[in-house]
């Protein structure tokens, strides 16, 4: 390590929290994408950053406390979360300013394991785009069958006392709901760091500032790609009137930064887009993002419909590695780059969620409470409600979630492979959509029976026209790769209609 962080003062980045956790008893570092629980040692340091006094002073603050207390390892520590891009190092940070750990309402204190840090939070199914590419299950969640605001509120109660930290707020486009600042400003009371995924579209400056005083930590906007015309026939804008779904964007963008609200720039790449991934990172840039997120599709619901038209091939992949290096070496420290890399032609299989039931849980717009965002495509998978079996009793004991929780339920390859603990046999909703078994090794493993599924080529060349996203779209069996189409709209135990009022947000 250099000696820089001797002369500097550090303090948090802009979008990062210093919380304590009374369900774990702990401190813990939220940012953009993530959670770093803390050590206790790790949370005094950080107590004392406060982008004025230099490590040096810090050191000696620490010493009134603790003995024992050895700089060098003070300096060791702040140089490591700086280069995470956690804390800045130049006077322009943040001070750390925990929230207390009594007084935070639906936080109960001591966990049950596995104690889940993420709640995805699909509020609708509603979305002004038709984009190809999107994972949302075909069969989609309508608006009479949203939950209601007092229903969310109760979601987030208890995903607190289960030990939820971040609360990825999504879609659809969760704008259209009218009760979003409502249920952002309850996350905040609640301890919870907010990360808000959106089109953009439906935001006005009156609505970026609504949510930056309720407290919105993050903004994830999603741009389909930097050259205009591609962006909007992709998101099936091409058709607006007035300005386009892209100029619409990076004007949004403008509002969400002159609010004060942290922004990431997010971009599903595929065949269509890659060639420019370079010029999006550029584009992330000029927009005033503080990270770029440049992630290859993953092919759930629509976008397995149209594998055959999105994927691209293994040098277009090389090439995309290659471009990010060359982005990142382009703008050094300005923007995070963050490339999530195509699991398909790695032969490595991706840990979904981090392990099935083991740090996220997700809840879609009608109840349901789902492991991962495609799980409900499953067989004899019978999915838990939030609203009549509770969060606690889905994710500790519903079959849904042990179905595939761990280890024990690996066959071979897994069982003996030293990665099972790394990659948890990778994605159960990939392995069934290739091979009609969601208990067999992903076939994106190379060690995997079936690994040749993924070699092969999605659908005839040249690829089919898409089918966009929409209520109301016209899939014929047989439109998907492997000749089926994904049934991820069977919730089984959702709520009926007449249990569950009508979210607030606009038909």
């Amino acid at each position: 390590m250099n000696a820089a962080p001797a002369v500097v003062a550090p303090g948090l980045r802009r979008g990062v929290r210093l919380v304590h956790d009374p369900v774990r008893r702990q401190a813990a570092l939220l940012y953009p994408e993530g959670v770093l629980l803390l050590n206790a040692t790790a949370a005094a340091v950080l107590r004392h950053c406060d982008g004025r006094r230099d490590a040096g002073r810090i050191a000696a603050r620490l010493a009134e406390e603790f003995e024992g207390v050895d700089t060098g390892q003070v300096l060791t520590l702040l140089a490591d979360l700086a280069a995470r891009r956690l804390l800045t190092l130049d006077g322009t940070g943040a001070p750390a300013e925990p929230y207390p750990a009594a007084g935070l309402p639906g936080a109960a204190t001591g966990k049950r394991a596995p104690a889940p840090l993420g709640l995805v939070a699909e509020l609708t199914h509603r979305c002004p785009l038709q984009c190809s590419y999107c994972a949302n299950p075909v069969e989609l969640t309508k608006q009479r069958d949203e939950l209601g605001t007092d229903q969310w509120l109760r979601v987030l109660d208890q995903a607190r006392g289960l030990g939820v930290l971040q609360v990825h707020l999504t879609g659809g486009e969760p704008l259209l709901r009218r009760d979003l600042a409502v249920i952002v400003a309850h996350a905040r009371r609640l301890g919870l760091y907010t990360n808000l995924i959106t089109s953009g579209l439906p935001l006005d400056a009156a609505r970026a500032a609504e949510l930056a005083a309720a407290g919105l930590d993050h903004v994830q906007l999603s741009v389909q790609d930097a050259d205009p015309s591609q962006a909007d026939t992709v998101a099936g804008l091409t058709r607006l009137s007035g300005p386009g779904g892209h100029e619409r964007k990076l004007a949004a963008a403008a509002l969400l930064t002159a609010a004060g609200l942290p922004l990431t720039v997010n971009a599903v790449l595929h065949r269509g887009n890659l060639a420019r991934l370079g010029a999006i990172a550029d584009l992330a840039v000029d927009l005033g993002a503080d990270r770029v997120e440049l992630a290859h599709t993953q092919f759930y619901g629509w976008a397995w419909v149209n594998r055959a038209h999105l994927a691209p091939d293994d040098e277009q992949v090389r090439q995309a590695e290659r471009d990010v290096a060359e982005a990142r070496a382009r703008h050094g420290d300005r923007i995070e780059i963050t490339h999530v890399t195509a699991d398909l032609h790695s032969g490595t299989a991706k840990p979904c969620m981090n392990g099935w039931g083991k740090e996220q849980l997700v809840v879609a717009p009608d109840g349901a409470v789902l492991p991962c965002l495609a799980a409900a495509q499953l067989p004899d998978l019978p999915l838990p409600n939030a609203v009549t079996d509770g969060l606690a009793a889905s994710w500790h004991d519903s079959p849904a979630f042990n179905r595939y929780r761990g280890t024990d339920w690996m066959p071979e390859p897994c069982r003996g492979c030293e990665l099972r603990e790394q990659d948890f046999g990778g994605c159960r909703c990939q392995a069934f959509q290739f091979t009609g078994d969601p208990g067999v090794t992903d076939p994106a493993c190379r060690l995997s029976p079936h690994h040749h599924l993924v070699r092969e080529a999605p659908g005839p060349a040249p690829a089919p026209a898409p089918v966009p996203r929409r209520f109301t779209a016209s899939v014929q069996p047989g439109s998907g790769p492997s000749g089926a189409v994904p049934s991820g709209a069977v919730r089984p135990g959702a709520v009926p209609p007449d249990a569950v009022p009508p979210g607030s947000g606009p038909a």
